[in-house]
């Protein structure tokens, strides 16, 4: 059983590490994309407040708030919250399975490339305390690489220290957030890894 206690240090060390570098890069288009439908819905809907769980630099949770939405940043590194409220956003260090909000707080929840660093048996605790502090009809965007069984430091990641991941074969991924949360849309990406990843994403809409 992996131990999410000390991957959990090991992933906050390394995005530490890269936090300048993650703050100046670019943005996949197909992130863009994927982004602004999650923004669509949330205002088609009604929604008025989002909670970004791994927000990196704050680059989407910036996008949310010019957007007209309180947003809420989390994220495991110090380093990438400084750089969050750095632009103005409402930031804390938090992990995903000790979110400390009150129950039905959120009206959206955004995730993207984050989960995939959850242990597949904590998975389910988390996805439960997701589903805790979403609000009834709340939004929940979960998005991932996926496409092959995996779980393990990725052996070819450029991080120091290398980063512990998560894969899911599509069928599988599907019936573990089915048990939870009702499935709006599910869509796959083609993604093409240098260093041999899954290949595809897996985005989904999900509402409580």
């Amino acid at each position: 059983m992996a131990n999410y206690e000390v991957i959990k240090k090991q992933l906050a060390d390394a995005y530490n590490n890269q936090a300048d570098n993650r703050n100046e890069s670019s943005i996949q288009t197909w992130k863009v994309f994927e982004r602004q439908d999650f923004l669509n819905r949330l205002l088609h809907n009604g929604k008025t407040n989002v909670l970004e769980l791994g927000a990196g630099p704050g680059r989407d949770s910036k996008f949310f708030q010019d957007s007209g939405l309180e947003v809420l940043a989390t994220d495991l590194s110090p380093a990438m919250v400084q750089k969050c409220k750095e632009k103005g956003l409402k930031a804390e260090v938090m992990s995903f399975d000790e979110l400390s909000f009150e129950e039905n707080t959120f009206s959206g929840v955004w995730a993207l490339n984050t989960l995939l660093h959850v242990p597949k048996d904590n998975i389910t605790a988390v996805l439960n305390g997701i589903k805790r502090v979403l609000k009834p009809e709340g939004l929940f965007y979960f998005g991932v690489y996926g496409g092959i069984d995996h779980e393990g430091v990725w052996e070819k990641d450029f991080h120091s220290p290398k980063r512990f991941f998560s894969f899911y074969q599509d069928e599988e991924i599907e019936w573990i957030l089915s048990e939870h949360f009702t499935i709006d849309a599910f869509h796959k990406i083609p993604i093409k890894h240098e260093d041999g990843g899954p290949p595809h994403f897996q985005g989904f809409i999900l509402k409580k």
